[in-house]
């Protein structure tokens, strides 16, 4: 027998879109900052010379820019990823969670398999998980104000 969905019906999954990915901008601000201020710590303050390895994108001269600029697009990655994962699965929160913790936990063991001085494969692990946490933690509360589902809720009750 099948079923006809009626929008506002308690079994469907409800998404404010707008705000879910104002939410992932506003993220990704923080993330790209986050990464910046990394960058300004180890290499400024630490004088510690990071890899140019350490980013994804390499558009720029500038480490921070690089980093900034990596760490923005992720949690644009991010932001779809949890928008997908909303509609899609049966427990997104939970598969969110530990996708974003999966996929920090590589990006801080990665710059251990380059080559390069200790200090600075420390400081690059260091940021990642200053992002991953930054990423995690603000993409989680966006969507539990912008995803309402009865059944599937990011909401605890």
């Amino acid at each position: 027998m099948r079923r006809t969905v009626v929008p506002g019906d308690p079994d469907v999954v409800s998404i404010d879109t707008r705000r879910l990915w104002a939410g992932g901008v506003a993220t990704a601000c923080v993330a790209a900052l986050a990464a910046w201020v990394g960058v300004l710590i180890v290499q400024g303050a630490l004088d510690v010379d990071l890899a140019s390895t350490a980013v994804v994108l390499d558009v720029s001269d500038s480490m921070r820019v690089n980093y900034a600029l990596t760490a923005f697009l992720l949690a644009l990655v991010a932001t779809a990823l949890a928008h997908l994962l909303s509609v899609t699965t049966p427990k997104p929160r939970a598969f969110f969670s530990w996708i974003v913790a999966l996929m920090t936990l590589a990006a801080m063991i990665v710059p251990f398999t380059r080559e390069g001085e200790t200090a600075a494969k420390v400081g690059a692990s260091v940021i990642n998980l200053f992002i991953g946490l930054c990423i995690g933690s603000l993409l989680t509360a966006v969507l539990s104000r912008t995803v309402l589902d009865a059944e599937r809720s990011w909401q605890r009750r």
